[in-house]
């Protein structure tokens, strides 16, 4: 059996009795019935993932997963690859905007090279980055695939090996992304899971202009007409139209759930790597916390097919790293709080409104 077969078998849906547990909690507060709305939700499904209506979380973090793309070579993006390695060694040195609301949030930050095209070993030798690099950078999908079967299966077990790593000492582990030209394979995804055409799906990205989002558009048409993915396969999809780090990032949440832990689903390139997670194993769903939703306009599309009705957030932001999951960490401890701190009417000695 495969190190994927076995990380599957792991996955089971949320604990139902710990559940109602809590609902039955939540719906005795001392407060109007259901007036903290979705955070009452959301610690209805901590309580289900954890297995008990008194988690706790002590520590949190965020992963980074970073890799490059050929199809950059189509002039699908504002900015060049270089910007790939630039921005890690920003991440390392802790200047970027997901540096900044992790602290803000009390969450570690992990940086992984899934398939940045640089050599960085230099960063992982000195221990400020995680390695698993796979290429450098994937094939041109506007061309032919975008990685072998073989590439994409190590991609998705190297995702889980850091899950495995961090749950060991993490409570809770939320997504982030970097590559330059990733919206594209993104939105390939998205437009084979859902269904939607391209148009309705593609954005701005780094920020194109009508003429560049057309031309966009007309290349990942042609990524998908080159190479047909099979829409019921996530692998499949994967190495078709993915990337190393949408891989690395659909690992990672197998790797949560496997392990009994949430993760906090950042933005547009997150939801592209839970979409391939929850097309190798459906039940991964239970353990997904959306933390936003992106001015990417196929975000919404993607989100819905997973099951979210609307994200915890709707800020406009646009730029992955995990920078919303960093800020929806507070949120998530709030709903916690919620569950395991407030008082019901009966403890609380107040007297219960008028049936």
């Amino acid at each position: 059996m495969s190190f994927l077969d076995k990380t599957l078998k792991k996955i089971f849906p949320q604990n139902s009795e710990s559940r109602e547990l809590a609902k039955q909690r939540l719906d005795n507060l001392a407060i109007p019935h259901w007036a903290l709305g979705d955070l009452m939700d959301l610690a209805i499904d901590l309580a289900g993932i954890y297995g008990t209506i008194q988690p706790r979380i002590r520590k949190k973090a965020v992963v980074t997963m970073a890799g490059d793309h050929g199809v950059v070579a189509e002039n699908i993006s504002k900015y060049p690859s270089e910007v790939t390695p630039q921005m890690v060694y920003n991440f390392v040195s802790g200047g970027a905007g997901i540096n900044a609301l992790a602290r803000q949030s009390g969450t570690d930050v992990f940086v992984v090279d899934m398939g940045v095209a640089t050599d960085l070993t230099e960063l992982a030798s000195a221990g400020k980055i995680i390695n698993k690099k796979v290429g450098l950078g994937t094939d041109n999908i506007a061309q032919g695939p975008a990685m072998s079967l073989a590439m994409a299966i190590r991609a998705v077990e190297s995702g889980i090996d850091v899950a495995n790593e961090l749950a060991q000492e993490y409570d809770i582990i939320g997504t982030g992304d970097m590559g330059i030209g990733n919206t594209t394979p993104s939105t390939a995804i998205a437009a084979i899971c859902t269904g939607k055409d391209v148009s309705e799906l593609t954005g701005r990205g780094t920020g194109l202009d009508d003429n560049q989002l057309q031309h966009k558009i007309e290349v990942i048409r042609r990524a998908l007409e080159i190479n047909k993915p099979d829409e019921k396969n996530g692998l499949d999809i994967l190495s078709k139209v993915g990337g190393f780090e949408i891989g690395g990032i659909a690992g990672l949440i197998l790797g949560c759930a496997a392990n009994r832990k949430p993760v906090v689903i950042d933005g547009f390139i997150s939801t592209a790597g839970a979409l391939i997670a929850e097309k190798i194993e459906p039940f991964v769903r239970d353990y997904l916390v959306f933390a936003h939703r992106s001015v990417e306009p196929g975000h919404s599309a993607m989100q819905e097919k997973l099951g979210c009705r609307h994200p915890l957030l709707n800020l406009q932001f646009r730029l992955g790293e995990g920078t919303c999951a960093a800020v929806a960490m507070n949120l998530v401890e709030g709903a916690l709080a919620i569950l395991t701190e407030m008082a019901t009417f009966e403890e609380a000695a107040v007297s219960t409104a008028n049936k």
